[in-house]
């Protein structure tokens, strides 16, 4: 990286590019390696489903913990990339490097909390939900290992965001790209013991993973070093600034909390489901797996519009922040109808990735024709979250997360699986969506009068009085 804030480049490409060209630059190698990662988790799933239901159930519990490290990765990112773009748009260098060097500690101190975590209370987790010595005794591995290496990904989150911050997807596109390709290698090889390596199971589906964050991460290093020339991180000497964390946080733990919010949810589902029977929440699982296919895209995209909007924030430029926050929603509604469309038409295909048997297939049918209903919503409000958290207002998120997930679904699902079946528990997910669509649309147009509308005002009194200014002259 460059030493001095003379070589900085003077104007990113955030603030010039015409907008649908940016977010598509910037989006598409985003969405291409959240495509990635959703395959990567797919095949993960389908390997494990070969050795038994049972072990496919262990990585479906095992998943709220997971959602929470990944909750906390990307929350304190999503805290890093606002502020880092933000001042790249303000040409506040400094704090830009601050953020940086910041976040970093940041991700540090998660992985210490989570390796805690894992080691201590991988097992009692699991007994928690079940008492099938088979389900707890692989997934208390699973879920360890998982933890004990989670360095890998807290780091590659933080690097990544580095890069996304500075409109440099491109390089985050590698990554996670390289990341998911050593982990659908070496799943066959660890699992089933292939090429001289001891068959290790589910355990081999964990290390696969973890090995693909490692290497992504180191990789994802020496790009900020060699790539990012609008970031210089000086390690040496460094001290954490409580101002800068506080700055973060104020966007990342409304974050953090708003997906956490989905752990819990993932938890209230299994024991709501797994009173009907394993497979059920085998099902779930399964979800979760597949709708990672129409939804990482929409990460992928958001990833590529957070920094359009804060930079623009940051410069002051109302209509370019507009002109991404239309097309970003018009781009997420064309995606979720295409899945809309694939989880109504071959649920059946879908389930027989997995090994599904027939009762798999009974639940599993209905379940993601019923869920997918929700898509058509789930575009347009990913997209408004997102925007409320680049300018700042993640507690206006997190607020929707709230009531969709805690108020509305689980006492939805809960109760429908109580007096109607299985088959009706599907329908809470619609029906919470609907509730998070009215929330999105009134907080956006409390985002708009507050923070956008007047930078239009602002700019508009700023060149009337350059215009006078030059007339007395």
């Amino acid at each position: 990286m460059n030493e001095t804030t003379a070589q900085r480049p003077a104007e990113n490409k955030m603030g010039v590019m015409p907008i649908n060209r940016l977010l598509i630059t910037m989006s598409l190698p985003m969405i291409i390696s959240m495509l990635v990662q959703a395959l990567y988790n797919i095949v993960d799933s389908m390997f494990v489903a070969q050795l038994s239901e049972n072990a496919l159930t262990a990585v479906s519990l095992a998943f709220p913990v997971q959602s929470l490290m990944i909750a906390v990765g990307s929350g304190t990112g999503v805290g890093i990339n606002a502020l880092l773009s933000k001042s790249l748009g303000e040409k506040n260098f400094d704090l830009a490097d601050k953020t940086a060097e910041n976040g970093i500690f940041l991700a540090v101190l998660s992985y210490l909390l989570f390796a805690v975590i894992g080691v201590l209370f991988s097992k009692p987790f699991f007994l928690l939900q079940t008492t099938d010595p088979e389900i707890v005794e692989n997934g208390a591995i699973y879920l360890m290992l998982c933890c004990v290496c989670s360095f890998g990904m807290f780091l590659q989150f933080t690097f990544e965001r580095l890069l996304q911050s500075t409109g440099r997807t491109f390089y985050t596109m590698i990554t996670q790209g390289l990341g998911a390709i050593i982990n659908i290698i070496l799943d066959p090889i660890m699992i089933f013991g292939l090429l001289g390596f001891p068959k290790l199971g589910v355990a081999g589906a964990a290390l696969a993973t973890v090995i693909g964050q490692i290497v992504a991460s180191i990789l994802a290093l020496l790009f900020n070093i060699k790539k990012n020339e609008e970031i210089t991180l000086r390690l040496k000497g460094f001290r954490p600034s409580a101002k800068v964390i506080g700055k973060i946080y104020s966007v990342g733990i409304p974050s953090i909390i708003m997906a956490s919010i989905g752990s819990v949810m993932t938890f209230g589902m299994n024991k709501i489901l797994i009173s009907f029977t394993s497979t059920a929440t085998a099902v779930f699982g399964v979800y979760f797996k597949l709708q990672s296919f129409v939804f990482m895209p929409i990460f992928g995209l958001n990833n590529g519009m957070v920094p359009i909007i804060s930079y623009n924030y940051g410069a002051r430029k109302p209509d370019r922040m507009m002109k991404t926050i239309k097309l970003s929603i018009l781009y997420a509604t064309c995606i979720m109808i295409i899945g809309v469309a694939i989880f109504m038409l071959i649920p059946d295909k879908l389930l027989s990735i997995f090994n599904a048997s027939e009762t798999m297939q009974q639940i599993g049918v209905p379940a993601l024709r019923t869920i997918s209903l929700s898509f058509v919503f789930a575009g347009f409000c990913i997209c408004m979250l997102s925007v409320c958290q680049s300018l700042g207002h993640g507690m206006l998120s997190l607020s929707v997360s709230v009531v969709r997930q805690l108020v509305i679904l689980l006492p939805t699902a809960y109760l429908l699986a109580r007096f109607s079946g299985l088959n009706a528990v599907w329908w809470a997910f619609p029906f919470a969506e609907l509730f998070s669509l009215a929330l999105c649309l009134i907080y956006f147009r409390y985002i708009y009068r507050k923070e956008i509308k007047p930078l239009g005002t602002a700019e508009m009194f700023s060149a009337e009085k350059s215009e006078k200014e030059g007339l007395d002259c």
